[in-house]
């Protein structure tokens, strides 16, 4: 009986949660998969969580770019790129079976059309065939979280970036 989460909002913490409930699933000898969309791979948490023997890390192609400044032609590359490493992620599942896996930022990928609802579905269907699967972002369409079987909404009420203009911390916010 595995489980669907879904962690979104506007607020700080959504990838933090779902790698916490990583580090949960390894602290008692699972085997996890953690794949980030959209993002350059290169947080705190992966650093760590690669350190794992139980762990693999696995990053997209990074975009060239911020999405709304991307022409049609770069948009439709990233597109591919993206959606093609979501189908990647179903033989990587296939083969090493975890009992979590974590789809960082897979919520925003979908709503922005950076990855298509069908390897959406498939991607998020293999996870399930063998564990719980988390999937993050800061926006998710509502046909994903109908599916979910848990919603935690993480809202910003207060934020050193909108009230100071401090820009992201190492080993704070990545």
């Amino acid at each position: 009986m595995n489980k669907l989460h879904i962690y979104t909002g506007d607020g700080k913490g959504k990838t933090t949660a779902a790698m916490g409930l990583a580090l949960r699933s390894l602290g008692h000898g699972n085997r996890v998969l953690i794949a980030q969309f959209m993002k350059n791979g290169v947080s705190g948490e992966l650093k760590a969580l690669r350190s794992f023997a139980q762990a693999r890390v696995m990053a997209a192609p990074p975009l060239a770019d911020f999405t709304f400044r991307m022409s049609e032609a770069d948009r439709q590359a990233a597109r591919e790129e993206q959606t093609a490493f979501a189908r990647e992620l179903c033989q990587v599942i296939a083969e090493f079976q975890p009992q979590t896996v974590i789809l960082d930022e897979l919520g925003i990928a979908l709503s922005l059309d950076m990855v298509g609802p069908d390897a959406a579905e498939a991607l998020i269907d293999a996870a399930l065939r063998y564990g719980e699967a988390a999937v993050t972002g800061q926006t998710v369409p509502d046909a994903l979280l109908a599916r979910a079987d848990y919603i935690s909404r993480i809202l910003s009420e207060k934020h050193p970036y909108a009230t100071e203009n401090l820009p992201a911390r190492k080993g704070v916010e990545w």
